[in-house]
């Protein structure tokens, strides 16, 4: 199913005992069960979830590990939801029932889900009826501060993705020179349309430093995004990265070791920075900072919004997620 960039109306919220969620019962296997609806805690509110996306870090769990038990728990591990609160725990005070939020929950992968309540944000009339994935937001918007791209720059992402195009707008957004690298043509037209000065194929290893070599006058990029995680683009990113310039590792490298050009690094002086971050706070403040930058047409996520899929159909939508078919960037799942 293709996702419109606007959603149906959801319901009124109506009292119920049961709730839906998906459960990946064996890797590549998804069942959806229904399930008793659970009551938030004294400190926690109920989210009735529109919609979660679906993110790459799922793929591990859905192609199966030596080190998962399965089945995974339910609704688990979609973090990516907005919603609108449903039920309130009798010591929240900031937030009430029928209030349209998006955050930090984790077993979204269902028609609702638990969340504390300084891990939500409220969302603007802004974004009435538009789906919401804060988590994935907040995390481009957090990636670009710790990136501290500035007016200039020549600045290189690496994997156009939905993260990669994200940090294409901003940094086009900030007064840089963008130089986009991917491996799919479709993404390079995306990144085109993102704002992207100069596309490049993720091909040949020594071509591409030439190519970018020559843009930069030979000084290279002050900046560099990696967002692929993967080893040979990590490398690749130190190559086009200046000297005393900045490598940003937005990747999520989750398969094993790596093996790193650590002579480059030191020979060029690049401060090399991870720009994951692990307190539920910093993701707020990004979520927030999302919001402002969506309204402000700093950033634009809705068309990347790809491809929207039902509880029912999540066997397929992991595995787009994982082949990633011509047209898809962003897959959500959606309850109707």
């Amino acid at each position: 199913m293709i996702l419109s960039p606007t959603l149906q109306k959801m319901p009124p919220i109506q009292d119920q005992t049961f709730y839906r969620a998906a459960v990946i019962e064996t890797p590549k296997k998804v069942i959806v069960k229904e399930l008793e609806l659970p009551e938030p805690g004294k400190d926690e509110v109920r989210i009735k979830v529109e919609g979660c996306g679906i993110c790459a870090s799922n793929i591990p769990l859905w192609e199966g590990r030596d080190w998962f038990n399965y089945p995974i728990p339910a609704g688990e591990p979609g973090h990516e939801a907005w919603g609108t609160i449903d039920a309130v725990g009798e010591e929240v005070t900031n937030f009430t029932r029928g209030e349209r939020v998006t955050g930090l929950s984790y077993n979204a992968y269902a028609t609702h889900d638990i969340a504390k309540p300084e891990n939500l944000v409220v969302l603007p009339d802004f974004f009435d009826n538009k789906p919401f994935p804060g988590e994935p937001l907040g995390c481009a918007m957090n990636i670009f501060s710790r990136s501290d791209i500035q007016q200039g720059h020549t600045v290189a992402i690496v994997g156009c993705g939905f993260l990669g195009l994200l940090l294409i707008q901003l940094a086009r957004t900030a007064g840089a020179r963008v130089i986009a690298l991917s491996r799919r043509d479709f993404s390079l037209e995306m990144a085109a349309n993102a704002g992207a000065h100069d596309c490049i194929h993720l091909d040949d290893h020594y071509q591409i430093i030439e190519k970018v070599k020559d843009l930069t006058n030979g000084r290279f990029c002050q900046r560099v995004v990696e967002a692929t995680g993967k080893e040979w683009p990590l490398n690749l990113s130190i190559e086009l990265t200046a000297e005393r310039g900045k490598l940003i590792v937005a990747g999520f490298h989750q398969d094993g070791m790596r093996n790193l050009n650590v002579q480059m690094l030191n020979w060029r002086g690049i401060d090399m920075i991870s720009a994951h971050e692990r307190e539920p706070n910093r993701y707020v403040r990004g979520i927030k900072d999302a919001i402002e930058a969506i309204q402000k047409h700093q950033m634009d996520p809705y068309p990347f919004f790809t491809h929207g899929f039902s509880l029912d159909e999540m066997e397929t939508a992991f595995d787009q997620l994982t082949q990633r078919p011509e047209g898809f960037v962003k897959g959500l799942i959606i309850n109707k």
